[in-house]
């Protein structure tokens, strides 16, 4: 399973976007299932503009099930909120802090984004250990 960040979304479903080549190749090498949150979503549709032709595309590619979508529960809510507490420096934004908590709910490592600085410092609670997560491309 590989969870899917806002810059993916917008780049995949808005040809005009300078990463769209870079992350269509992403997306054909990748294997498994995609999953992505609510939160993400909102910023994806937000930047793509509701009416676009990439907006459409990618409520499809949802509906179609290309993409999955994860749903915080009230823990998962205050568990992102305290990431955004902790990474306040950076600072992390509530699509970021829901991508690291489907990570630690659904122990899964990979996460497909543009966002490498942002992502590199972040860490993924898993039991004790605070760990990175895996960056695609």
């Amino acid at each position: 399973m590989t969870l899917v960040d806002t810059g993916p979304l917008v780049a995949l479903f808005d040809p005009r976007d300078a990463d769209h080549a870079l992350c269509r190749k992403t997306l054909a090498k990748l294997e498994g299932p995609l999953l992505t949150t609510v939160s993400v979503l909102t910023e994806a549709f937000h930047l793509l503009q509701p009416d676009s032709l990439g907006s459409i595309n990618l409520r499809r590619f949802v509906t179609e099930r290309g993409l999955s979508v994860w749903y915080m529960d009230d823990p998962a809510l205050v568990r992102a909120f305290e990431l955004m507490a902790d990474y306040a420096d950076q600072p992390m934004d509530l699509a970021d802090a829901s991508l690291v908590v489907a990570a630690e709910r659904l122990r899964q490592r990979q996460v497909f984004t543009l966002d490498e600085r942002d992502f590199r410092a972040y860490r993924a609670r898993f039991g004790h250990k605070h760990e990175r997560l895996k960056l695609v491309p």
